[in-house]
């Protein structure tokens, strides 16, 4: 199992000399961009530095244009984008799941299951309401831990915008955001936090990124989406999220797939996004642009085997234009 660390981390195969990339933030692509990074090397020489620290911690330092990019789970709107005079591209599509711990496979949680565990409302696994969609499920009378992001999260981001949308009540009471004022819950920081909790708290429930899930084996709950359906997540109910993105350079592509429309699209979906300064010399930039153009050419199979949707080659295609319009390609 790849050992996952939140301090910088200099991804070579060998001791090269040559350019070195510095970026943070985001722990949802970790582990993602690690391997890339490792083949990328390989190729060209050229390292990655990326600190896996949060995709606040990514905002922040790109703003103070301490790193060559920031990364974050959260898009930037326009209007702040436009402030911070920053550029702003997704990468790869994932999915945040709810993982959980206990002697039960293939856990159902509807909507009112999911706001309730969240609110802090449902306090035991066999509440009638979980109870309902699990009927041959042996749910124990044990108390639900909730564990939550410490650190300001990208991740916590796509999470509780979904539950704002899905949950009228946790919209009025807590809202969205990289941080928030949790009704319940354990910290922990990163998704490497949360993943290493619920691998030993009996009767944890937790979200993480669905890589950190499946490479710690944990157990991941069908979640009840906009169309009332039970899905899976995974790379097809991911890409059935995306389905109707319209990914604008104009917007900077801002976009948000949580809570989508579809019979198949997985409710806590969502995009990663990379970060530049448009103050920045353009050479400075290239070299950013550089790497992540291989990762669309020669980076998609990897994506896929750790379990991340690749853009479709139209938005590859976009986001070279938008490259080429700022002079980085």
């Amino acid at each position: 199992m790849r050992k996952v660390v939140s301090a910088a981390l200099l991804l070579a195969a060998s001791a090269v000399a040559g350019e070195v990339i510095n970026g943070a933030g985001a722990t949802f692509p970790y582990p993602l961009y690690s391997k890339w990074a490792y083949m990328y090397q390989k190729e060209t020489g050229v390292r990655l530095n990326y600190q896996s620290i949060g995709s606040g911690g990514g905002v922040r330092q790109i703003k103070n244009r301490t790193v060559d990019f920031g990364a974050s789970d959260a898009p930037l709107t326009p209007e702040k984008t436009r402030k911070y005079k920053l550029a702003q591209f997704p990468t790869v599509i994932g999915g945040v799941v709810i993982s959980y711990n206990l002697p039960v496979e293939d856990l159902k949680l509807s909507t009112p299951a999911v706001c309730g565990i969240f609110m802090g409302e449902i306090k035991y696994w066999d509440d009638p309401v979980i109870k309902k969609d699990n009927p041959d499920a042996k749910l124990p009378h044990k108390r639900i831990r909730v564990i939550r992001r410490s650190d300001g999260s990208g991740t916590t981001w796509i999470f509780t915008n979904y539950l704002s949308k899905a949950c009228p009540k946790w919209k009025e009471k807590v809202g969205y955001g990289k941080a928030v004022n949790w009704p319940t819950g354990i910290g922990a920081k990163g998704n490497e936090g949360i993943a290493n909790y619920l691998k030993r708290l009996r009767g944890g429930i937790g979200y993480v990124e669905f890589a950190y899930a499946l490479e710690n084996r944990l157990k991941v709950a069908s979640v009840q989406n906009r169309d009332g359906n039970f899905v899976k997540p995974s790379i097809k109910s991911f890409q059935a999220s995306a389905k109707g993105a319209a990914w604008d350079p104009k917007k900077d592509f801002y976009e948000v797939l949580t809570w989508q429309k579809g019979k198949e699209a997985y409710p806590i979906a969502g995009a990663t996004f990379i970060l530049l300064a448009k103050d920045y010399p353009a050479d400075r930039n290239r070299k950013v642009v550089k790497f992540f153009d291989w990762a669309y050419k020669k980076g998609d199979k990897i994506a896929q085997d750790l379990h991340y949707v690749p853009l479709p080659k139209e938005v590859k295609d976009k986001i070279r234009s938008y490259w080429k319009s700022h002079g980085w390609y």
